[in-house]
């Protein structure tokens, strides 16, 4: 996050005064982008247009999955736990054997261990991973847990293996659970927790309670038009959503409808997007996809058959896939700007196999950003020992037989790492621990081309922006005596770049 900061140089023809905006209000950069080669801009819905409020909804998935759970055989015990936010990130890795939670970078190398609420150390870790490794590729035994859905499933895990390790009723045996004949596996009950978070989805039971206190779980920020009012003037926009279309009509209706001053004529949420399409069942809709067919809006029941014909402006569709949006909107992918929270579902897979240009949305990154700036000091710190280890062995070679005793600077660089990830919540950070980035950070630094932790951060651009990406030395690079000057001549270029004047 400590990027180059390019994002207060407007893209305009006459000298206008620099605007400044505030950290929570930045989009930021990993790959240049102009706004202007924009022609679409697509959206996904929950946690991208409908902001739900963290903690209260984090709270009521963790409440319905775990009461699902108890209603299924589950111990009445577990109706004991409530929901605590300082614990869960995204990112985190469930090991189905071993019923760990682990925090990996990109590698795969643990960075953070728990079993249940009890974070395991150094030799405990090795004990379970001999080389403090994961293959990440093996998916039948580690799930990354990638989506703000998915907070708080991997609570009631932890809350689950925290009460059968301490429950004197069952044996702790390596891979699970035994009590009497019954035998329950870390992997069964990871499945169990899955089929409850599948059971409250499929039945509808979370959308009822949502729709049913939409002040409580939902944020209605009048923005939201301004926002999609300013697009259409520039370019077309679609809505695609894994949600059906009688949530995604409460939803939107909520957000879109109620804003609407008294007075004014009353206008159809599904005016503000030249597509809408629900059901999309993401990352499916960015390969094969579905059947594509038209939705009887005033029923909510599909329409038998297969949509073959031209876009009709008001019709909501289901299903499809992202050719098909190409091919309705008559865009090309490279047109397209996606905007969306899911790393894997909304932004791995359309630039992957589309090509389209992504905008994650991570809004976590207020908080993020807050910490970063409180705790600055002491990621500073941890770089100046960096410098410091590294000097201790500038003037030595394979002929050397000196040892230096770093132990104490490896202390010292644990207790910051440690501080640091404290600041954050129990498992630290989203992005990183200490000075070594996560793997949700490896996936959003390699897929997102703009990030920030609302969609509504579009607003404080104009539609000509360009985002300039800042400059990313190599490690040889970075050790040349001339890279600083390079840095800073490539900046200085890049801001005259931005300023010139683009006929």
């Amino acid at each position: 996050m400590d990027q180059m900061d390019t994002s207060d140089v407007s893209v305009t023809s006459t000298p206008e005064p620099k605007v400044r905006r505030g950290f929570d209000q930045k989009v930021f950069v990993n790959r240049s982008l102009t706004l202007e080669n924009i022609k679409c801009y697509g959206f996904d819905m929950d946690y991208t247009m409908a902001m739900y409020k963290s903690p209260d909804y984090e709270s009521l998935g963790f409440e319905l999955i775990r009461d699902r759970m108890v209603s299924v055989g589950y111990p009445h015990e577990l109706l004991r736990y409530t929901y605590d936010p300082s614990f869960p990130t995204r990112g985190l890795v469930i090991d189905t054997t071993y019923g760990n939670l682990l925090k990996v970078d990109s590698n795969g190398n643990i960075l953070i261990c728990s079993h249940g609420f009890s974070f395991l150390k150094g030799e405990d870790i090795q004990a379970y991973y001999p080389n403090k490794f994961i293959q990440r590729g093996n998916t039948d035994r580690y799930y990354i847990l990638n989506t703000l859905f998915n907070l708080s499933e991997t609570y009631l895990y932890t809350c689950l293996v925290d009460f059968f390790t301490r429950c004197t009723r069952y044996t702790n045996l390596p891979t699970g659970y035994q009590h009497g004949d019954l035998f329950m596996s870390y992997r069964s009950m990871f499945q169990d927790v899955r089929d409850a978070m599948d059971f409250i989805h499929d039945t509808g039971t979370l959308k009822e309670r949502t729709i049913k206190n939409l002040d409580k779980y939902v944020v209605k920020d009048p923005n939201l038009t301004v926002l999609l009012n300013r697009i259409k003037e520039v370019a077309k926009v679609f809505l695609a959503t894994n949600s059906d279309y009688n949530y995604t009509e409460a939803i939107m209706k909520y957000l879109l409808e109620s804003n609407i001053k008294t007075g004014k004529p009353k206008k159809s949420w599904r005016s503000f997007f030249d597509l809408v399409v629900v059901d999309t069942r993401k990352p499916l809709f960015f390969a094969e996809g579905t059947v594509l067919r038209q939705v009887d809006t005033d029923t909510g029941k599909l329409r038998i058959g297969t949509y073959t014909g031209d876009l009709a402006h008001g019709t909501v569709y289901s299903g499809g896939s992202s050719d098909i949006v190409c091919d309705l909107l008559k865009v090309k992918g490279m047109d397209i700007l996606y905007v969306g929270d899911h790393i894997f579902g909304d932004i791995l897979k359309s630039k992957k196999r589309q090509g389209w240009k992504t905008f994650l949305v991570v809004p976590e990154l207020t908080k993020e950003l807050q910490v970063w700036e409180d705790k600055k000091n002491l990621f500073e710190e941890l770089k100046h020992l960096d410098i410091f280890l590294a000097d201790l062995y500038k003037h030595m070679d394979s002929g050397s037989k000196e040892c230096p005793d770093i132990s104490t600077i490896q202390m010292r660089m644990n207790v910051l790492t440690y501080r640091m990830d404290m600041s954050y919540g129990q498992m630290g950070s989203l992005l990183r621990s200490g000075s070594r980035q996560t793997l949700f950070a490896s996936q959003l630094m390699r897929y997102a081309d703009l990030y920030s932790s609302t969609c509504l951060n579009l607003l404080h651009y104009p539609f000509n922006y360009l985002f300039i990406a800042p400059p990313v030395l190599m490690p040889h690079e970075a050790m040349s005596q001339n890279s600083a000057e390079f840095a800073s001549s490539d900046l200085a270029l890049k801001n005259n770049i931005v300023t010139m004047n683009r006929n």
